[in-house]
């Protein structure tokens, strides 16, 4: 199974190096594998440098493409996470 989503990173700083290590932290939990991709640059979703690699600030958009069994729970964990500013604002 894959599933594919994109979110709005909302937070007032951004993608930096705590929320990353949530998603990684989220990501770990999965036996999907699990890609970020901004702007055509891809990071592997249980890589904390490659996920800061994308640089995403505040108003950019994060697409997690998820592969595997339980691909749709990672995608709607890690979603969430994004969605509430990763506990931040």
């Amino acid at each position: 199974m894959v599933e594919i989503r994109s979110f709005e990173i909302r937070n007032k700083l951004g993608l930096h190096a705590r929320p990353a290590a949530k998603l990684v932290n989220i990501a770990k939990k999965y036996r999907a594998r699990i890609c970020f991709e901004r702007d055509g640059n891809e990071a592997d979703g249980k890589s904390l440098l490659g996920i800061l690699t994308l640089a995403c600030p505040r108003g950019s958009y994060i697409t997690i493409r998820a592969e595997g069994a339980d691909a749709r729970a990672a995608v709607e964990e890690l979603g969430q996470l994004i969605a509430d500013k990763f506990g931040e604002d």
